[in-house]
């Protein structure tokens, strides 16, 4: 009997204990992804000579924010040429109106190219078309820009952004400099999501490994992206990725190679000056976001996606159960490992919880937020088997489409 109840009380340890091996291999030696320590310093001194820069503003039913963040454009202090582009992706609102609107409002219409694009050709997401659509216009009148700086409609920057991104960009050789901006945290949803959504994002993509020349990890956020001109036509233009749904990390993997052959690199950074605008207040929306991408970061694998699913349970969910059952399950060791890899798991989201200026005992709750985003994951495979998948303002992917055969 006594050595029944030890073999039971090793398989109830046995999930626990993986559970805190796991956390002290993402703690000790995950790149310190939890540190969220990568932030964009500002430069000692100025260049000798700035080199040009055009912005990217792809833009569809953005007439609530883009003047904003136009304005943010429009408002940077960069030393040199800067020209800002905005493409109107088929908006169904007064998207054009108001970006003209605000550049007119600040004496800056000679500053501003407002194109029109047209509809996607075959075998291109909305986005990197509409990209596509802005290069094609910077090339038609000639205008000879060493940077393109790919910013979005609903982010709004602090005006030294764009001369501190260019400045390290030519300090430290980098062909991609890139930060993700802080996103919108108010709300008891948004408090409970937007932590964790940035903490896993770290996780999976360790910004210290983003800029070793020696590991292929390549990422960027997109809603801010500087890029040398000439590694994007060395990787083969934003043709490369013109099927990416997830275009702004599949754009750094195909910089990267390119940046390490020229002896260059890339970076990713935390923004503590450029925030999003669009507010994630709903459950919803939080969802909706995650749901339209999650299962194409799984590249639509039934096996990665059940991989996926069993690894956050085991990393995220097995120590609070461990813990808090153990007066059920009676497995000391169980309840010991759990609490030890639930009180990791805390600590390392403390430092992602202090940048978003939140309260500490939220930490608590990431295996709660862990259970919510991979309901979220498993909800973006369901609406990729049901055809619904990558679905933005009412467009669905054309990939997303010819992968449930929809699209045919």
């Amino acid at each position: 009997m006594a050595e029944s109840a030890i073999t039971i009380d090793l398989l109830i340890a046995g999930p626990a204990v993986s559970s805190l091996a796991v956390w002290l291999y993402l703690v000790v030696l995950r790149g310190g992804f939890w540190r969220a320590d990568r932030r964009l310093d500002e430069p000692e001194g100025a260049l000798g000579e700035w080199p040009a820069v055009v912005a990217l503003v792809p833009a569809r039913d953005e007439e609530d924010v883009i003047a904003t963040a136009l304005g943010s454009l429009l408002s940077q202090d960069y030393p040199g040429p800067f020209t800002i582009v905005v493409i109107d992706d088929s908006s169904r609102d007064g998207t054009a109106a108001s970006a003209l609107g605000a550049a007119t409002r600040l004496g800056a219409e000679d500053r501003l190219i407002l194109v029109t694009a047209r509809p996607p050709s075959a075998g291109w997401t909305g986005k990197t078309w509409a990209l596509s659509e802005g290069l094609n216009e910077v090339r038609r009148r000639s205008l000879d820009a060493s940077y393109v700086w790919l910013s979005d409609a609903d982010i709004a920057h602090g005006p030294s952004t764009l001369r501190r991104l260019v400045a390290k960009a030519e300090r430290e050789r980098l062909d991609l400099v890139s930060l993700m901006a802080e996103l919108f945290c108010r709300g008891v949803w948004a408090r409970l999501l937007i932590p964790p959504f940035v903490f896993f994002f770290q996780k999976l993509y360790p910004f210290s490994w983003v800029a070793d020349p020696n590991r292929d990890t390549a990422a960027a956020a997109g809603g801010c992206v500087l890029l040398r001109a000439d590694a994007l036509a060395a990787a083969g233009g934003l043709a490369a990725i013109q099927d990416a749904l997830i275009d702004d990390c599949a754009l750094a993997a195909c910089i990267k190679p390119v940046a390490r052959a020229r002896d260059r690199g890339i970076w990713l950074g935390l923004a503590d000056d450029s925030r999003s605008l669009r507010p994630y207040r709903e459950l919803k929306s939080i969802w909706d976001m995650v749901a339209r991408s999650a299962y194409t970061q799984l590249r639509t694998s039934p096996l990665l996606l059940a991989g996926t699913l069993l690894a956050m349970t085991l990393t995220y969910l097995v120590p609070p159960l461990a813990f808090i059952a153990w007066p059920w399950h009676g497995a000391t060791l169980a309840a010991v490992a759990g609490g030890a890899a639930w009180a990791l798991m805390a600590a390392a989201f403390l430092p992602t919880l202090r940048l978003y200026r939140q309260p500490p005992w939220l930490a608590a709750l990431l295996p709660v937020s862990a259970l919510l985003y991979s309901l979220m994951t498993l909800d973006s495979a369901r609406r990729h088997w049901l055809g619904r998948g990558g679905t933005w303002k009412g467009r669905i992917a054309a990939q997303a489409l010819e992968d449930t055969g929809l699209g045919r």
